[in-house]
C-alpha cells in the first residue's frame, strides 16, 4: 500500500521547480531582491525556523556600539539609523538601511556602531552563529552579501561628495532623492512619488553637517519653488524626480 506523505502545513511547494519555500518567506520582500533570496527552498527552511519577527519602536535600539554581535536581521519595513557616538556624547549619523537590507556585519564579533529604529521598523532576525555558517556553505549567499556591501560602500563614497562639496539646498534635496529612490524603487512614469521622513530635523542636521535651522530654511525653499509639498511635517509629496535631481546638482 502507498503512503501519501502529508503537505507541511509551515512550508509552500511553488510550481514548477518544486523547491520548498516557508509561509513566513513567501510574500517577504528580503526574500525577493534581499540576501535571502539567494538561498534554496532547503537553507530557506532551515534558517525560517530560527528566524525571529520583531517590531522596534522609534529610538529602541537594534545593537549599540561595542556590544558582542549574537544575531544579524533582514530590514522588512522602516529605516534603521546607524550611527557613532564621540566620547564626549556627540553623535554622528552614519548611513541610513532600508528595506530589504541585511542588518549586521558577518564575521566580526563586536559591533563598531549602534543602530536604532527611526520610526517604527520591522525586522527579520536570525542567529548571527548559523547564518556564518551558512554562508560558508553557500557560495551564492556569500556573493550576495558581497554585493550589498559594495554597493553601500558606492552610496558611503558618494555621500562624502554630497558631505563635502554640495551647497546646503543641494544635500536637502540629495537626502529627500535617497529616500524617494529607497521608497519607491520604480516610480511610475511622470508620475509623483509620496513619502515619510524618518529623520527629525535635528537628525537631518546631524546627518547632513547643517544646523537645524538650516534644515528648516531649505525645506521652506525647496517647497516655495514647488520641488517639494508637505502633507505634514513628516509626509512630502515629490510632483517630479527630475525637479528633485535637479536641485541635487544631479
Amino acid at each position: 500500500m502507498s503512503s501519501v506523505r502529508p503537505k507541511r502545513s509551515d512550508v509552500h511547494h511553488p510550481e514548477p521547480d518544486g523547491q520548498v519555500v516557508p509561509k513566513l518567506c513567501e510574500s517577504c520582500e528580503a526574500r525577493h531582491r534581499g540576501v535571502c533570496g539567494a538561498l534554496p527552498g532547503d537553507d530557506l527552511l532551515r534558517l525560517s525556523k530560527i528566524s525571529v519577527r520583531k517590531t522596534l519602536k522609534s529610538g529602541e535600539s537594534v545593537v549599540c556600539d561595542e556590544d558582542d554581535v549574537i544575531s544579524f536581521s533582514n530590514v522588512l519595513n522602516g529605516v534603521v539609523k546607524l550611527s557613532k557616538l564621540l566620547p564626549d556624547g556627540r553623535q554622528q549619523i552614519v548611513g541610513l538601511q532600508f528595506a530589504p537590507d541585511f542588518l549586521g556585519r558577518p564575521f566580526r564579533a563586536e559591533s563598531h556602531l549602534t543602530a536604532e529604529a527611526s520610526g517604527d521598523v520591522h525586522l527579520c532576525s536570525f542567529p548571527r552563529a548559523e547564518f556564518e555558517s551558512m554562508m560558508r556553505d553557500n557560495p551564492e549567499l556569500e556573493h550576495r552579501i558581497l554585493a550589498q556591501t559594495l554597493e553601500q560602500l558606492d552610496e558611503a563614497r558618494d555621500w562624502m561628495m554630497t558631505l563635502g562639496r554640495k551647497t546646503a539646498r543641494e544635500k536637502i534635496a540629495s537626502y529627500l532623492l535617497m529616500i524617494a529612490r529607497h521608497s519607491a524603487p520604480q516610480p511610475p512614469s511622470g508620475q509623483g512619488v509620496a513619502i515619510d521622513l524618518p529623520l527629525s530635523r535635528g537628525d537631518m542636521a546631524d546627518f547632513l553637517g547643517l544646523t537645524i535651522e538650516t534644515v528648516s530654511r531649505q525645506m521652506t525653499a525647496l517647497r516655495k519653488a514647488k520641488v517639494i509639498e508637505f502633507d505634514s511635517a513628516r509626509a512630502v509629496r515629490i510632483p517630479s524626480l527630475r525637479a528633485l535631481e535637479r536641485a541635487a546638482g544631479e
